[in-house]
């Protein structure tokens, strides 16, 4: 089964013609591909044009993001710190699953950093974002804490959810999470998009999801309304070849995800490039802020552990293949090579932001860890929004009524 999906996704597709079209070049999944264009100036924050790889991008029913990217060395720093940093934050999770601090679900972005960052470069604070379970790097960039993150992930009054809700249930002003239920924050998504148009707010919703969700009924329905509405959103599937065991081939017939909106424009993005992730989305979000309806786009990446902390990530993949994808494809090494190889910046002075990335997480590591877990009395609040608690709570047996 499994030869014969990976066989069939090789097909070149029929044309409306009944002609069959010739065969598609394939997506540049490398992290360090873009070539720089132009001298770099001296001041930090005057732009210069690089030049992403021509099969950065593919499109569907419409055209390709432009390869000419404009870029600062502030901001070529800014964004490997965040990643570095993003990265520190879950290796420390890892560590205090393993330790056994944390419980429960925990699911991982390393080797996806990419994505998170390079969307959030590219928005501005009133654009709307929700995501799946893999959601703690948006959680901080979208305006919450480390010490947030990690004292939500091991149950502690300091999590951003009061340590009720635990790594899947994360959220800011302007993150709506952190969603458990495979799929289900789609059309949540094209819901806040529909609040957006409603309210004549000049904002993009990014509804993100995984290939794994990418079947659910519910994302369909979510395309189809969004497209009869034309909601400004943007539909975003995060492509790690796996869902959950499953590879994309063996689930779908169709693995070319950006393809899958029907009467929805459509980009696939190399997911591995961090200036190839920030120029998808910023196109995605001219896109729909001007008007144009929803889009959706795919971005390639790479995820280096198991689905959840409970799964090895080696029994449907070989440790071959992930240490290949960490060798040569990983995106903060990428980064690396363009800051250093265009002079931006030297091997010395990345290691001080690589430690100062250690130190900060290592100490919201600490203020998480001493943090008192939820009081008893606290089961009874953050059941409803603040100002619309009923006057009483019913409990499991009478004398719990409050």
């Amino acid at each position: 089964m499994a030869s014969l999906a990976r066989l069939r996704s090789r097909l070149p597709l029929k044309t409306t013609t009944g002609r069959f079209a010739p065969f598609a070049r394939s997506l540049q999944t490398a992290a360090d591909s873009t070539q720089l264009s132009q001298s770099i100036p001296e001041d930090g924050s005057t732009p210069f044009l690089v030049k992403l790889h021509e099969d950065s991008f593919r499109a569907f029913q419409t055209e390709t993001p432009s390869l000419d990217v404009g870029v600062t060395k502030d901001n070529l720093l800014k964004l490997y710190k965040e990643m570095v940093t993003m990265r520190r934050m879950e290796q420390s999770a890892d560590a205090l699953y393993k330790s056994k601090l944390i419980r429960g679900f925990c699911h991982l972005a390393i080797g996806q950093e990419a994505v998170a960052v390079g969307l959030e470069s590219s928005i501005t604070k009133d654009d709307m974002v929700i995501t799946s379970y893999r959601c703690h790097p948006f959680a901080v960039l979208r305006g919450g804490t480390i010490t947030g993150v990690l004292g939500e992930l091991l149950g502690r009054q300091v999590g951003m959810s009061h340590g009720k809700g635990g790594s899947m249930h994360i959220f800011t002003p302007r993150f709506f999470g952190g969603n458990g239920i495979v799929g289900a924050q789609v059309p949540v998504g094209a819901g806040i998009a529909f609040a957006m148009k409603y309210r004549e707010r000049p904002s993009a919703t990014f509804a993100l999801y995984g290939d794994g969700a990418s079947n659910q009924g519910q994302v369909f329905e979510a395309f189809n309304m969004a497209k009869l509405w034309n909601l400004p959103c943007v539909f975003v599937c995060e492509n790690n070849k796996y869902g959950m065991g499953t590879s994309a081939e063996r689930s779908s017939s169709n693995t070319e995800y950006f393809t899958r909106g029907d009467k929805i424009p459509g980009i696939q993005a190399n997911g591995m490039d961090i200036i190839a992730c920030a120029q998808a989305v910023k196109y995605a979000r001219d896109w729909v802020i001007s008007g144009k309806g929803p889009l959706l786009l795919e971005f390639v990446t790479y995820r280096y552990g198991g689905h959840s902390m409970s799964d090895p990530g080696t029994t449907y993949r070989t440790r071959e293949e992930v240490q290949r994808m960490r060798s040569t494809q990983d995106p903060i090494r990428g980064l690396q090579r363009y800051i250093e190889e265009w002079g931006i910046a030297t091997d010395a002075d990345l290691k001080v932001l690589d430690k100062a990335a250690k130190q900060e997480v290592d100490k919201a590591v600490e203020e998480a860890k001493a943090s008192p877990v939820p009081r008893a009395e606290d089961l009874w609040t953050d059941i409803y929004y603040k100002g619309t608690e009923p006057p009483i709570m019913r409990g499991r047996e009478r004398e719990e009524v409050r």
